[in-house]
């Protein structure tokens, strides 16, 4: 397992993915997380795969998923999952979340977040529409979108500025919504001599399985754009 250049100890990456180092450990133990490579003085050091896989875990962990259950589903995935196969993983686990709009208070939101948040860090979440401010200042409570919260803090990392992460958010909106108006019309033709039973048993099947191909299908076109466009820059 390669580390792709970032070596962590397990303090660092306990604080990163914003758990304690007992359950990292745990998660070793149980096999969920893949030993870490020993460095000088036998001290173990994790990459990024153990960070993104990791952050599966807690994924799986927030949707209700039991400590088995968590065990068969990353069983059935292959070995060698590259950061950005974890990542998309992550993001179709993510997809079964309803939207959830929660009132927290600033403590509990850096707590979730996994970092203190300072001000120009709220705003851009507040942009994003991910928290903004639900109170007066003495109280400093925000309203949460749960299912967005960490995906927002990562993108507060992105070397991107503000307004190009905006204008990214507005064009995948844009073509989601539009892409998800098609494809629901297309099953609507498709089950339109059904009964309501039956149209609510396989949109129940099909949904995973939708948000799954859009995500494989987008980030094997996002690579491929890429690597075109890095081709013209070399």
């Amino acid at each position: 397992m390669t580390t792709e250049t970032e070596a962590l100890t397990i303090d660092e990456l306990a604080a990163r993915a914003g758990v304690t180092v007992r359950t990292v450990r745990f998660y070793g133990t149980k096999g969920l997380l893949p030993p870490p490579v020993l460095g000088p003085r036998r001290v173990g050091r994790y990459g990024r795969e153990h960070l993104a896989r990791l952050e599966l875990i807690e994924e799986l962990q927030s949707r209700g998923m039991t400590l088995a259950a968590i065990e068969r589903y990353l069983g059935q995935l292959p070995p060698d999952l590259s950061v950005r196969d974890l990542a998309v993983q992550r993001a179709v686990v993510a997809s079964w979340s309803p939207g959830t709009v929660e009132t927290v208070s600033r403590a509990e939101l850096e707590r979730r977040a996994g970092r203190a948040l300072g001000e120009e860090e709220l705003r851009r979440l507040a942009a994003m529409d991910v928290a903004e401010r639900a109170g007066d200042a003495d109280e400093e409570l925000f309203r949460v979108d749960a299912g967005l919260l960490r995906l927002g803090v990562e993108l507060l990392d992105v070397p991107l500025s503000h307004e190009s992460v905006l204008a990214a958010r507005a064009v995948l909106t844009e073509h989601s919504r539009a892409a998800a108006r098609e494809l629901s019309r297309l099953l609507r033709d498709a089950v339109a001599d059904k009964d309501a039973r039956d149209v609510r048993s396989l949109s129940a099947r099909v949904h995973p399985l939708v948000v799954q191909a859009l995500l494989t299908t987008f980030q094997r076109s996002l690579k491929e754009e890429l690597r075109e466009w890095l081709d013209e820059e070399g």
